[in-house]
């Protein structure tokens, strides 16, 4: 009879697996998260079939959070308003998580994401999505296609995180800007 999962025991796994893929990359073994959460290799493969579904879950869980702190306590507002709460919510949860916002990146690139995990963190995010295309209706790219749109937010947005991690003293001001460069790209 196969042992009970844990809760605690998943959470150990997959908290292992982004302190690990965020400082050895997506070639870390399992054997190296298995350790940093306390168990067995042969019990973290009780929780993730193979390697790929852990990575697979992993994304799903740090897009899920990432979405979730962006859009927490959302206020009902006008585009631009709900937009700059989105981006700064956004921008807090990068800066204070920096080995997940690192795992994440890597993740978003790995071949080892199936076509159905990024659907569902599509789905995850559509609310992000909405906030961005009543964003941009009227604006100078409201005839760009939204992936582009998309792609060029998330760049805007990584450059502004990586200038808030280097001078945390300006944070503020580098959110405001980057919200501001953003803001003048889609609104």
């Amino acid at each position: 009879m196969p042992r009970p999962r844990s809760d605690d025991k998943r959470a150990a796994i997959m908290t292992a697996a982004t302190r690990i893929i965020a400082a050895q990359g997506l070639g870390a073994a399992t054997a190296a998260i298995a350790k940093e959460a306390g168990v067995s290799n042969g019990s973290l493969f009780t929780y993730f079939d193979t390697k790929a579904d852990l990575l697979n879950q992993l994304y799903l869980e740090l897009k899920g959070e990432m979405g979730a702190a962006a859009l927490g306590g959302l206020p009902t507002a006008d585009a631009r308003t709900q937009l700059l709460h989105m981006w700064s919510r956004w921008m807090d949860w990068a800066t204070t998580h920096p080995h997940k916002r690192r795992a994440l990146a890597q993740l978003q690139v790995s071949d080892e994401i199936t076509a159905s995990t990024h659907a569902s963190v599509g789905r995850t995010m559509t609310g992000i999505g909405e906030i961005l295309e009543r964003g941009r209706a009227n604006g100078p790219m409201r005839d760009t296609p939204a992936t582009l749109v998309f792609a060029l937010c998330n760049a805007v947005a990584e450059a502004t995180i990586d200038y808030i991690l280097g001078d945390p003293d300006r944070a503020d001001e580098h959110k405001k800007s980057g919200f501001e460069a953003l803001w003048r790209m889609i609104g």
